[in-house]
């Protein structure tokens, strides 16, 4: 079973598998005025190329408006940045995506 941890002050997402870390992506979290929240969500949808900001994929959280998905600016990659998602490279996120299904437990902490 999948299940995928964020660690805020690090700046990654951990994929676990099994309670294993099996990969870690750098990401881009919530600046000062928008952090990103703490506590523990769930994947609810998927979606391919939504368009905006949002890079090449968009996966939902159970927490309304937020959510863990690609960019348009890899460079904000590693810093605060955003209202409050969570920020992947392109390719990152599609990997990710590939990966985890809808349903999938997502745990956000400092």
């Amino acid at each position: 079973m999948y299940q995928i941890v964020i660690v805020l002050s690090e700046r990654k997402l951990h994929l676990l598998k099994d309670n294993i870390v099996i990969h870690s992506y750098p990401i881009g979290i919530g600046k000062e005025l928008t952090k990103t929240p703490e506590g523990i969500y769930t994947i609810i949808n998927k979606a391919p190329n939504p368009g905006g900001p949002f890079g090449a994929f968009w996966m939902g959280l159970s927490r309304p408006h937020y959510g863990i998905h690609g960019t348009k600016d890899p460079s904000s990659i590693g810093h605060e940045v955003s209202h409050g998602c969570v920020r992947m490279y392109n390719q990152d996120v599609l990997a990710l995506a590939a990966v985890v299904p809808i349903g999938t437990r997502v745990i956000i902490r400092k």
